[in-house]
């Protein structure tokens, strides 16, 4: 890593090193709300002004929307202070990743980067701070690391002591309790021509279910069911995942439904390296929200913090006039529709254990330090070399305080093309409250589900 981190480790800002696995002293939990927000984040602003103090982030939307529509941009009259490119990178190198560096320098002046205002707009709601506070004295790492006990709703780590704990924030970060929406994906060809697929996404948390209690999830952190819509060759297509919170002592459970065989069957290798359906090989099952599962084909380490231009805010790609045609172009989206702001993020690397199989032998994960959300990452292959960059556009929604991404994609640096999921073609607004209970997520009900 070329630049110094900013910021230390929490425990150095504490004063005092956290315990290996886990759970902080009453004492030090007193910071969070205080000099640390709620979730962990530095409350005050950087020592030069560019990055402002966390105010509590939007907590209300802003005038104009309406519950039930898409989110409107609550910083309209922002104009971007300065646009990074190839000629100007140089400036800026000290506050960019490595795959950023890359792309700039790969694509010439195709790629560039505007840089906006910061605004630390990431908020959650009251009783997820609650919960961001009793986590960070009672959570601990299970032995293995491939779970985590005593935390339920929200990231179990404010202050983390070590890689694995920051990326079981991430893991675990709340996203509301339930939702439900439509989403286009797509794989560009170098021309920039495409054929989407579209997918009705149901997600279920039961982990952050409010009032529920560890013993009565059932090891499961959400229940995940798609049904592809379009195109006509893949429609009726339904994968239902249930995923699990110590996946070594009950892995992830998965089924897929394939409209031509008309049957319901296990998939035992949706995880880790496989190929994300219908992601024309550019991306892993593992790269969906750019990482999930079991965290146990690498080691970890917690880096620090580095202040950095990452996606933000990318309230121009949510709008509900932008479609699919407005954003893909070839070899990358469109630049100018995306919205970069300067914030401090963790960065946590994983390197591959001696004697695991997985396409990327390293990786570097930047999460954000007001939610845990991952907004970027990197991946080497087996020799070392950088090959893919991927990016998570966030918003904050307004129905249900979360932040969350509203488009990702991954970028293969050697056959220069992408991978992208949150395309909107006159989709509905996300629907926090449709109203899903537990039983509707069983493989019973996917049968019922395909049959119709």
């Amino acid at each position: 890593m070329r630049e110094s981190m900013v910021a230390g480790i929490a425990a150095v800002l504490l004063g005092a090193a956290a315990p290996a696995l886990g759970k902080v002293a009453p004492v030090e939990a007193k910071i969070l709300g205080q000099e640390l927000t709620p979730v962990g984040a530095e409350r005050s602003a950087n020592s030069a002004g560019t990055i402002p103090a966390w105010t509590g982030g939007l907590k209300t939307p802003p005038n104009g929307w309406r519950k039930g529509e898409v989110e409107i941009n609550p910083f309209p009259e922002d104009k971007p202070l300065f646009v990074i490119t190839a000629e100007n990178l140089h400036l800026y190198r000290d506050k960019l990743s490595d795959g950023h560096v890359r792309m700039l320098e790969q694509y010439g002046s195709d790629f560039f980067m505007p840089v906006y205002q910061t605004r630390r707009s990431a908020a959650f709601p009251e009783h997820v701070y609650e919960k961001s506070r009793e986590n960070a004295v009672k959570a601990e790492l299970l032995d293995n690391g491939n779970g985590v006990r005593d935390t339920i709703m929200t990231s179990p780590f404010p202050i983390p002591a070590n890689g694995l704990e920051a990326i079981w924030n991430h893991i675990l970060r709340y996203r509301g309790t339930e939702v439900a929406f439509r989403s286009g994906s797509a794989t560009p060809q170098r021309d920039g021509s495409y054929n989407p697929v579209v997918n009705d996404y149901e997600y279920f948390f039961g982990y952050s279910k409010k009032g529920a209690e560890l013993p009565e999830i059932d090891n499961k952190i959400f229940y995940l069911k798609t049904d592809t819509i379009s195109p006509s060759s893949l429609a009726g297509t339904i994968t239902l995942v249930h995923e699990t919170l110590d996946q070594i002592r009950s892995p992830r459970l998965a089924w897929r439904y394939d409209a031509g065989s008309r049957r319901l069957r296990r998939s035992p290798n949706l995880a880790y390296e496989t190929n994300l359906p219908n992601s024309s090989s550019l991306r892993s099952v593992d790269q969906k929200d750019l990482y999930n599962g079991a965290p146990n084909q690498y080691d970890w380490t917690l880096k620090g913090k580095r202040e950095l231009f990452v996606p933000y805010n990318a309230y121009k790609l949510h709008d509900s006039g932008v479609k699919p045609d407005d954003v893909i172009r070839a070899r990358h989206i469109n630049q100018s529709l995306t919205r970069y702001e300067l914030h401090r993020v963790w960065v946590v690397e994983a390197k591959r254990r001696t004697g695991i199989g997985h396409i990327y032998d390293r990786r570097v994960f930047y999460l954000d330090e007001d939610s845990w959300q991952i907004v970027a990452s990197e991946e080497y292959d087996q020799e070392g070399k950088l090959w893919r960059v991927s990016e998570a556009h966030n918003i904050s929604y307004y129905s249900e305080p979360v932040f969350w991404t509203t488009m990702e994609m991954t970028y293969d640096l050697n056959a220069e093309r992408y991978y992208i999921d949150g395309l909107d073609d006159g989709f509905p607004a996300y629907d926090f409250n449709p109203g899903f209970r537990g039983g509707d997520f069983t493989a019973s009900a996917a049968r019922r589900d395909a049959r119709r």
